[in-house]
């Protein structure tokens, strides 16, 4: 079994396994599409102590569920890497949720979709043009990986013919809208909106001075929508986001060795019954399973729509810890897991006001 720190250092493990699985490609530059033009890197906020944390925005269906304090939307998760903001997921609301928990958009430079379904990536739009209306032309371009057809998703959105070019060419030329700029410190003429696309295939994606990115195809509504899971490598620790799908070689692969596996977990008991979603989603016998064979430490289960009490988290909860010995969490949405601590405690402790400092614990 592949240990992190093997994966690390030697990037072969996970390589040769997604290879055999389902053929390793490494995307490149040439995959890139931007819109827009990227300005110079500039120094971002360095006011946070560095860590390893997992926000988690959206851990739903859908459709909407829940109601009050216990609501569930959609999928999106932040990797919080030291001082950066790595966004997994944008479905809905993700703009308004980091809002709600006090994190800043502007800090977010790279988005990390798993396929598109819309639960999964309809906040895009929002969060770029936030982003984008907030700074004040020094920031780098937003990044975002996924698979096809990602390129032409972020094109038929911010390109010359793309649904939202009015809006942000009329921010770049209007009096008023540069008269906003200027109030928030940028010097005209406002640069345009700016956002990189990748179409990602299987194998290393991205490696920066903090972390390792490597995707892997992964099985959910093939052929119509192509779906990938990723896993993120530090040296302090590694997790890995399903994404939705089934239980598959490429998934448990990827898998192998990391500290953290973020699941989707429909129902309790095995998604082969009812045998139509088999191979698609993942009820809790697949999660335990795939949690045992790779080794992680820690399994979070999310994409669930009914679970919005403790009382409905509890089957899910016990029917995983039948098969997992290792620490089992049902999180909601708007708290912060420290994926350098555990075990974590089993009591609500959520995010009350604006402000990160009022998120920790999870159930």
């Amino acid at each position: 079994m592949a240990t992190r720190r093997e994966f690390l250092t030697t990037g072969v493990g996970v390589a040769a396994a997604l290879s055999s699985a389902s053929g390793t490609a490494v995307a490149t530059e040439s995959n890139d599409a931007t819109v827009g033009k990227g300005q110079p890197q500039n120094a971002e906020l360095k006011d946070r102590r560095p860590g390893f944390r997992l926000h988690c925005l959206g851990c739903g269906y859908p459709p909407p569920s829940g109601s009050g304090n216990s609501t569930r939307h959609g999928s999106a998760f932040l990797l919080e890497v030291g001082t950066e903001f790595l966004l997994v997921d944008c479905g809905p609301a993700t703009t308004y949720k980091l809002a709600r928990m006090g994190l800043a958009v502007k800090r977010v430079e790279r988005v990390f979709l798993t396929h598109h379904h819309f639960d999964h990536n309809v906040d895009l739009p929002c969060l770029a043009l936030v982003r984008w209306d907030l700074c004040r032309g020094a920031e780098p371009p937003l990044k975002v990986y996924g698979p096809p057809p990602t390129r032409t998703f972020v094109e038929q959105l911010f390109g010359e013919k793309g649904a939202f070019f009015p809006d942000w060419n009329s921010r770049v030329t209007h009096p008023v809208s540069i008269r906003i700029f200027q109030k928030r410190g940028g010097v005209p003429p406002r640069p345009a909106l700016a956002v990189k696309a990748r179409d990602v295939e299987p194998g290393q994606i991205e490696k920066t001075d903090s972390w390792t990115a490597t995707a892997a195809r992964v099985h959910h509504v093939e052929p119509t929508l192509a779906s990938l899971a990723y896993r993120f490598d530090t040296a302090q620790a590694s997790i890995v986001f399903a994404g939705d799908c089934g239980d598959c070689p490429e998934l448990r692969a990827l898998a192998q060795g990391a500290e953290t596996l973020v699941a989707p977990c429909v129902l309790v008991g095995s998604a082969k019954h009812p045998s139509y979603l088999d191979g698609i989603v993942m009820g809790t016998d697949e999660v335990g399973a795939i949690a045992k064979a790779s080794g992680v430490r820690r399994v979070i289960l999310t994409h669930n729509g009914g679970a919005n009490s403790p009382g409905r988290k509890r089957p899910y909860l016990d029917a995983v810890r039948e098969v997992f010995s290792g620490e089992v969490l049902f999180p909601d949405e708007l708290t912060t897991i420290d994926l350098l601590d555990g075990p974590h405690r089993e009591e609500k402790h959520r995010s009350s006001a604006v402000g990160r400092e009022q998120t920790g614990a999870v159930k």
